[in-house]
C-alpha cells in the first residue's frame, strides 16, 4: 500500500449544537509538520465561539484544506495526514482507536471517533447555472469545482467564465446578494475566491448584477455612500433566532419599578465580609431568579410544538446576556440553582469574560432554559426583550439610579430600577408572571425574604 493511499483525511466536525459551517481562522501546523492525536492543528470561528480544533490522527500533514478567513462547511476536508516513514498502518490508526476504546475526551462533538470517515464525504450539491464546459475546470475529483457564471450562460458565444469557488457559503453569498461570480478576483490560492473577496465585491455597486425587480416591493437602491454589512455569522443566527422568536412564541411583557437601595446595601455588607470573593449585583439578581424559578417553575420551561407538550426543566440552566464584539451572546450556567452565591459571582465573572474573549465552547452558548438581561449597563431604564427561543421567559434589568420614592410616608431618594419579564403566553397565565415578578421585586426591595426563601 502506498504513502498517498494509507493518508488519512480529517473532515471538518460538527462543533456543537448541529453548526453547518466555520471559518477558518488561524492554521497551528503547516504543510511538513509532524502532528500527534488530538494535537489542536487549526483555530475556526464559528456563529458562536472561536474554538480550537483537534486532529484524531498522527503522521505528517500533507494537505491544509483551505486558507484564514475562508468558511468551511462541515463535513468537507480539513486537514491530510500521511503516515511517519516506516508506519505500518494508516497515520493515527492504532492511537486513534486506543482513544476510541479509552473513551477520549477530546472527541469532539458531532464527531465520533467510530466514524472512521476518511473516505466519507458529503455529497456537494450542484449549483452551477449550467453545465461545465468537458475541458474547463479541474480534474474529476478536486476540490476545487467550477461556477459557471451568469454571463456564460445569457451570452451562448461567449467564453464561459469560471469561477473557482471551494465554499458553498461564498456561493450562496453571492447568490444571495446577486453577485456575478465570475467578476469577482479571487485571492485565495490558484485565485480561489474567498468570502471576503465576495464582501468587497459587494462594498462595490459596480459588481452587482442587474436584479429582475419584484414587483411587490421596492427597494431602494444603494447609494454611493452606503455601507453594505453582509448578515452572516454571529449576526446572522442572532437574526435567525430573535426572528424565530417572534414568529413563533406569543410573548406578554410586564414590568414593575422597584428600590433597589436594600439590594445595594446588602452587596456592600457581603463584600464587606468577604472582600476576597466580592459578589456583583448581577450575581445577587441571579440568586433572586433562581429563587423566583423554584416558586413558579412553570417559567423555566419551553414548548415543545411537535409534541404539542410544555417540558418544565428539572435544572436551571441560565442564560446570562452578554455583549460582546461579535454581537450579543448568552453563555449558560448549567444547573444554576446548585450554585452557591458565592459561587453564581465566581461563574458569571469567568464566564462573561471568557464570551467576551470569544474563547466559550459552542456548548457554553446553548441550552439555557432561563435569560437574566441586565440592559441597565447601557444606561437605559427599560426594554420589551425577546425571548431566547426556545425558552419561556427572560428577566431584564435596567439602570439603577437615584429617584424620589415614599418610603414610610416620606418622601426620600432611593436608587430604583425597573425589572421587566417578557414571558411565553402558552406556558402560563399573567398570575404565575406577575407573581414571579412581585417575588423578585420584593426579594430586591427587601433582601431578607430571599433568606427566608431559600
Amino acid at each position: 500500500m502506498t504513502t498517498v493511499e494509507r493518508t488519512q483525511v480529517f473532515l471538518l466536525p460538527d462543533l456543537g449544537e448541529g453548526l453547518s459551517e466555520a471559518e477558518i481562522v488561524e492554521w497551528r501546523v503547516a504543510v511538513g509538520d509532524i502532528v500527534t492525536v488530538d494535537q489542536s492543528v487549526v483555530e475556526v470561528e464559528t456563529a458562536k465561539a472561536v474554538v480550537d480544533v483537534p486532529c484524531p490522527y498522527a503522521g505528517r500533514v500533507v494537505t491544509l484544506h483551505g486558507a484564514a478567513g475562508e468558511v468551511r462547511p462541515v463535513g468537507q476536508p480539513l486537514i491530510t495526514i500521511a503516515p511517519l516513514d516506516g508506519d505500518d498502518e494508516p497515520a493515527g490508526h492504532a492511537t486513534y482507536r486506543e482513544e476510541e476504546r479509552a473513551g477520549s475526551g477530546n472527541v469532539l462533538i458531532g464527531y465520533g471517533t467510530g466514524h472512521g470517515g476518511a473516505t466519507r464525504r458529503r455529497r456537494r450539491p450542484r449549483l452551477a447555472l449550467a453545465p461545465e464546459p468537458a475541458a474547463a475546470g479541474p480534474a474529476r475529483g478536486s476540490d476545487v469545482v467550477g461556477d459557471i457564471g451568469p454571463t456564460a450562460v445569457g451570452h451562448p458565444g461567449a467564453a464561459a467564465a469560471t469561477a473557482l469557488v471551494i465554499s458553498p457559503i461564498v456561493r450562496r453569498l453571492a447568490r444571495e446578494h446577486g453577485l456575478d461570480l465570475a467578476t469577482v478576483r479571487g485571492s485565495g490560492p490558484g485565485g480561489v475566491i474567498r468570502r471576503a473577496d465576495v464582501e468587497a465585491a459587494l462594498a462595490v455597486p459596480a459588481a452587482r448584477l442587474t436584479a429582475v425587480p419584484d414587483p411587490h416591493v421596492a427597494l431602494a437602491p444603494a447609494g454611493d455612500g452606503d455601507v453594505i454589512v453582509p448578515l452572516t455569522g454571529v449576526r446572522k443566527v442572532i437574526a435567525d433566532k430573535l426572528s424565530r422568536s417572534r414568529r413563533e412564541i406569543p410573548e406578554v411583557t410586564i414590568w414593575v419599578d422597584v428600590d433597589a437601595t436594600g439590594l445595594l446595601e446588602t452587596r456592600a455588607a457581603i463584600n464587606a465580609a468577604t472582600p476576597d470573593a466580592p459578589v456583583s449585583i448581577l450575581a445577587l439578581l441571579a440568586r433572586i431568579c433562581l429563587s423566583g424559578l423554584r416558586r413558579f417553575p412553570q417559567l423555566n420551561a419551553r414548548v415543545d410544538t411537535e409534541a404539542q407538550r410544555i417540558v418544565q426543566s428539572a435544572g436551571v440552566h441560565l442564560g446570562i446576556a452578554a455583549q460582546t464584539d461579535r454581537g450579543l451572546l448568552v453563555p449558560v450556567l448549567r444547573d444554576a440553582q446548585r450554585l452557591t452565591t458565592a459561587e453564581l459571582a465566581a461563574e458569571l465573572a469567568v464566564t462573561t469574560a471568557a464570551a467576551r474573549a470569544g474563547s466559550l465552547p459552542p456548548a457554553r452558548l446553548t441550552g439555557g432554559t432561563f435569560t437574566l438581561n441586565n440592559y441597565g449597563v447601557f444606561g437605559v431604564d427599560g426594554s420589551t426583550p425577546i425571548i431566547n427561543h426556545p425558552e419561556a421567559a427572560l428577566l431584564g434589568v435596567g439602570r439603577i439610579v437615584d429617584k424620589p420614592w415614599v418610603v414610610d410616608g416620606q418622601l426620600a431618594v432611593r436608587k430604583v430600577t425597573q425589572l421587566s419579564l417578557t414571558f411565553d403566553h402558552r406556558v402560563c397565565d399573567g398570575g404565575v408572571a406577575g407573581g414571579f415578578l412581585r417575588h423578585v421585586a420584593d426579594c430586591v426591595e427587601r433582601p431578607a425574604l430571599l433568606i427566608a426563601a431559600v
